[in-house]
């Protein structure tokens, strides 16, 4: 531990914040801030995964849109997968994500969790979710109720415990299926 400085700590950690930090520079180069060295075809490659390449490309300039700053240019959803294309190309071993996907509409959702699981595969991942379906692959999940721990366990087993967590999840599931 003596041999870690904050440079080192920041190349192994990616995080996909709520509120994502962008900079008035292109659509490119704020997914490059992942990996500065990365080439424009990896950058395309992280958007797509992060469902972000499709609506880039209908932009005038592509992935040369200045997004202004903070990215106000953008809408939240959009912001959000510019910020999981930067993680998918940094390729970190350990992963933050607070609300990452909070402001994604569900089909885009869909499309992203499956790349955060391919993204988060033999990584350690730090989550913070309101929105439960982004829990449903972690190992551990801690359920907080007024700053303390009152569950614990996988997906599963909390559901099988039919406490706080399983009511939230089918209270989230629940309006999930009438929005279909």
């Amino acid at each position: 531990i003596r041999k870690v400085t904050q440079d080192s700590l920041h190349k192994h950690i990616a995080t996909i914040p709520q509120d994502v930090c962008l900079f008035n520079r292109s659509l490119e180069d704020n997914i490059r801030y992942g990996k500065t060295n990365a080439s424009k075809k990896e950058i395309i490659a992280a958007s797509k995964k992060a469902s972000a390449h499709e609506f880039i490309c209908k932009l005038v300039d592509g992935y040369g849109t200045k997004v202004g700053d903070r990215g106000v240019i953008l809408s939240g959803g959009e912001r959000q997968r510019i910020a999981i294309a930067r993680a998918i190309l940094k390729n970190a071993p350990i992963l933050i994500f607070d609300e990452a996907t909070s402001a994604l509409d569900t089909e885009n959702e869909k499309y992203i969790q499956r790349s955060l699981a391919q993204l988060m595969k033999g990584k350690t991942v730090i989550a913070v979710a309101h929105r439960l379906s982004t829990l449903l692959e972690m190992d551990r999940i801690l359920v907080f109720d007024k700053g303390k721990i009152i569950e614990e366990g996988t997906h599963e087993e909390l559901l099988q415990k039919a406490g706080k967590y399983a009511k939230l999840f089918k209270m989230q599931a629940g309006s999930f299926m009438k929005s279909d």
